[in-house]
């Protein structure tokens, strides 16, 4: 069995706590947890099965770490890979941003070759527009710590059980 690349960008350690939420629950021995601002374009090359954390800050803009990191995306081949996506976001404070890093990973892996699985339900969110936002669903877990912080627990362990068997897990 692969290995999981769990890479996250965080500012204010939501993001950290969540992948390490993901990383319990999909068990230890099966991920390698990577900071996006200590990672390399061969850290991410070298796995097959990969998971991307990020927030959204101001107008919609990537987590600074994964802004530093984005132009090395353009390096790395992505066919072959499988990838999921979560996002932190506020949907009321930003609701015309919500959870738009997500969004713009997404579209920069898709055009490397990337195979992207974990679609998520956009119902129980209260927001204006999204970039993640495509026919109807996000492209990846979208989590709102600021207003429901008391959903995140049961919303990654949904999200979890959905992408297991699409990891072969």
């Amino acid at each position: 069995m692969s290995k999981i690349g769990l890479f996250w960008g965080s500012d204010t350690g939501n993001t950290e706590k969540v992948a390490g939420m993901i990383e319990d629950l999909l068990s230890k021995g099966n991920v390698d947890l990577h900071d996006i601002a200590n990672s390399s374009t061969e850290d991410v090359e070298k796995y097959e099965l990969l998971i991307f954390g990020t927030s959204t800050w101001y107008d919609g803009d990537l987590q600074s770490d994964w802004d530093a990191f984005f132009d090395n995306l353009d390096a790395i081949d992505f066919n072959g890979k499988t990838v999921a996506l979560f996002g932190l976001g506020d949907q009321y404070d930003y609701a015309e941003y919500f959870i738009d890093g997500v969004g713009i990973l997404y579209d920069k892996i898709i055009e490397r070759g990337a195979k992207v699985i974990g679609e998520w339900s956009t119902e129980g969110y209260e927001y204006d527009v999204s970039k993640a936002e495509r026919d109807g669903v996000f492209v990846g877990l979208a989590l709102d710590e600021d207003n429901q912080e008391d959903l995140t627990e049961e919303r990654v362990k949904q999200w979890i059980d959905q992408i297991k068997p699409q990891f072969g897990l």
